[in-house]
């Protein structure tokens, strides 16, 4: 018979509906049984995606030996991350306190009020070698906490404090030029000249490290900065993680080179990416870097979109049970598809042969092709061919929940791709994704932050405002819309009133949000920029629209709390230093009043280069109330003479306004 999680609308939880394991969603159930019986909780974090949590449900949690004693002695309960990252981020801290790293499967026991006392990651079900199994760990504190449970709750009452203390005091920071220039040449000295990207194996992508680098590099004139970007993503692009037959690009690397990722895709990750490709290709107009774009967004148009109009969240690692199984071909196979002769110089292009380079199969990859800046005209119709084999092959899982904040992160690399190239198709897409969050994520002046299955659950996060409010903002850029200016206003004063702190700083929960033994904050970026990045980040784009003191202001204070945590290695917050890229170098305003809604080449222009520092607003007859509400100080902007009037600011300084820029 199924357990509760079979009422869930996560995939991720779904799947496990048919578990032994008597698992609960967390919630007021599970804790106040946990409680009420005195039991531990066993508590297991995880996503759809993930592939060792896919072989930990395998072996332990289909296991009937391990469900006896978990639904005996503990409080079984599943949590989705992607769906609750605040809980992830609690427990994530206790991890990485615990033993020194973290990851997924995350795997908890807590007392009956939530305090953890052990933490750790995959766990196989029995001892292998040193590595601890999981019912040898469930008999042993089965035993001890039914003799007696005061040294876990010492534990864990230890752990907690030491938690909600939050680590060593805040410090003054550096200002932000040494910071910025202190990142840039940390990602220096770690930038691997052979194969780009930063560190060893595995190797991520980590695309906000490479937009840090692309503004810096074009605000300062740093070439070895811009040459280190140029060198990954056509790395990343060469690699097998870049998925070369349907676009898109895996989480990460399992090697120095690219060539094996670990296969599941995620949103957030390709939303970033294509920003990534579209900024590089912006500066310089590399033929590359629009394609890797472009075919990014139509891998998320084309296999993410849901029926509701927004983004799943992720594509599964695993096929038919075997980890990357979806995406590699043979030799047989290519031609069997293309022909003998056209399928055999496709295998030598994308280096598919019969010995293969992951486990007796090939990763289509050009990292052994000299001339991968030419692929043969006509590939992209082989390519299309065999993504419809693969397609027609086997089926590839995807977690089908609609993440409000991934979703918003979409909204900014499409509505920055439909600016760049000019593409219509792009822009009716950015719009189509902001109806559907309007309509269907915002309630009034709240957001939710999982859509699934028609229903809207979790209530809206930090991140969740914040990248949704910054898609907004460059969903302006591509339509001169002013409405979503004011929208992105809104939602900048919700985090304002429910989420900050009085440092400066802001909660990633809202104040009236469920309390955890913790409010968690994050003032450090991930694998995705902090809220308090994006928060830095969206006021200060804000002021630079509106020229409201009070945005301004609100960035610096958030802009200090970042840089007091840098400590020793600033690299490791590229977003929250993005952020203060404009506090070093000079930015430049251009509002241009135009007698009709023709948008005249000049601003044509503007569209066709690299400006990060620029903020560009257009007045017209239609839009001009609008612009208005959103930006007063545009009222007493008007065209000249029936002519187009361009007014020039910069780094503070206002120039007479002109007729032609």
């Amino acid at each position: 018979m199924p357990n509760r999680l079979s009422r869930e609308t996560s995939p991720y939880l779904r799947s496990h509906a048919d578990n032994p394991v008597d698992w609960y969603p967390w919630g007021e159930e599970a804790l106040s049984r946990a409680v009420r019986e005195n039991k531990p909780i066993f508590l297991s974090i995880g996503y759809s995606s993930c592939h060792w949590c896919h072989v930990m449900a395998e072996e332990s949690f289909s296991d009937a030996e391990v469900a006896d004693v978990l639904n005996a002695a503990f409080i079984p309960v599943k949590v989705d991350r992607e769906e609750r990252p605040d809980l992830d981020s609690v427990y994530m801290r206790a991890c990485v306190a615990m033993n020194g790293s973290g990851g997924w499967p995350m795997t908890l026991l807590l007392t009956p009020e939530q305090k953890p006392f052990f933490a750790a990651t995959y766990l196989p079900k029995d001892n292998r070698g040193r590595q601890l199994g999981l019912l040898p760990l469930l008999r042993q504190v089965a035993a001890r906490w039914a003799d007696g449970t005061g040294s876990f709750l010492k534990a864990a009452d230890d752990l907690t404090d030491f938690l909600r203390r939050g680590g060593s005091p805040l410090s003054e920071g550096d200002d932000a030029e040494t910071a910025i220039r202190a990142a840039a040449a940390q990602l220096a000295d770690s930038f691997d000249e052979e194969y780009g990207g930063f560190g060893t194996a595995p190797k991520f992508p980590s695309p906000h490290n490479l937009l840090f680098l692309l503004r810096y590099a074009k605000l300062s004139g740093d070439k070895a900065a811009r040459h280190q970007v140029d060198r990954t993503l056509q790395q990343l692009y060469r690699g097998g993680i870049f998925d070369h037959l349907g676009g898109g690009f895996a989480r990460y690397s399992t090697d120095r080179e690219w060539l094996a990722p670990h296969f599941e895709k995620t949103l957030y990750d390709n939303a970033l990416l294509a920003l990534c490709y579209t900024e590089a290709w912006q500066d310089g107009h590399m033929a590359l870097y629009r394609d890797v774009a472009e075919r990014t967004l139509d891998y998320c148009l084309r296999e993410l979109k849901t029926e509701s109009g927004g983004f799943a969240s992720a594509q599964d690692a695993d096929a038919n049970g075997v980890e990357g199984a979806y995406y590699l071909l043979t030799p047989d196979e290519v031609a069997a598809v293309l022909g003998e002769s056209e399928g055999k110089h496709f295998c030598e292009c994308y280096d598919i042969t019969p010995e293969g380079n992951f486990h007796g199969k090939s990763i289509p990859n050009l990292l052994l092709n000299n001339r991968w800046q030419f692929v043969p005209e006509g590939y992209g119709v082989h390519r299309e061919k065999l993504r419809h084999f693969r397609q027609q092959r086997m089926a590839l899982a995807r977690d089908g929940k609609v993440l409000t904040g991934w979703n918003g992160l979409l909204l900014c690399a499409l509505a920055r791709a439909a600016w760049a190239f000019d593409d219509t198709r792009l822009l009716d897409a950015a719009h189509e994704l902001a109806d559907f969050m309007a309509g269907t994520l915002l309630h009034g002046e709240r957001l939710s932050a999982v859509y699934c299955e028609g229903k809207c659950s979790q209530e809206g996060r930090l991140d969740d405002y914040a990248f949704y409010a910054l898609g907004l903002l460059e969903l302006y850029r591509a339509d001169f819309d002013p409405t979503h200016i004011v929208q992105a206003k809104r939602l900048a004063e919700q985090l304002l009133a429910r989420f900050a702190d009085t440092d400066g700083s802001f909660f990633m929960t809202p104040s009236d949000g469920e309390a955890l033994i913790l409010r968690p904050k994050e003032l450090r970026d991930g694998a995705l920029p902090c809220g308090n990045s994006a928060a830095a980040l969206l006021f200060d784009t804000l002021f630079r629209l509106t020229a409201e003191p009070r945005w301004r202001d609100d960035s610096d204070r958030v802009k200090q709390c970042l840089r007091a945590v840098l400590g020793d290695y600033p690299a490791g917050s590229c977003a929250g230093l993005t952020a203060m890229l404009c506090d070093v170098f000079p930015g430049r305003e251009l509002v241009a009043a135009l007698p009709d809604e023709t948008i005249p080449a000049a601003l044509a222009r503007v569209r066709g280069r690299y400006a990060p520092e620029l903020t560009l607003m257009v007045k017209t007859p239609s839009n001009a109330a609008a612009l208005g509400d959103a930006a007063a100080y545009t009222a007493a902007f008007e065209p000249k003479d029936g002519r187009p009037c361009y007014y020039i600011c910069s780094g503070g300084t206002c120039q007479l306004p002109v007729t032609e820029i």
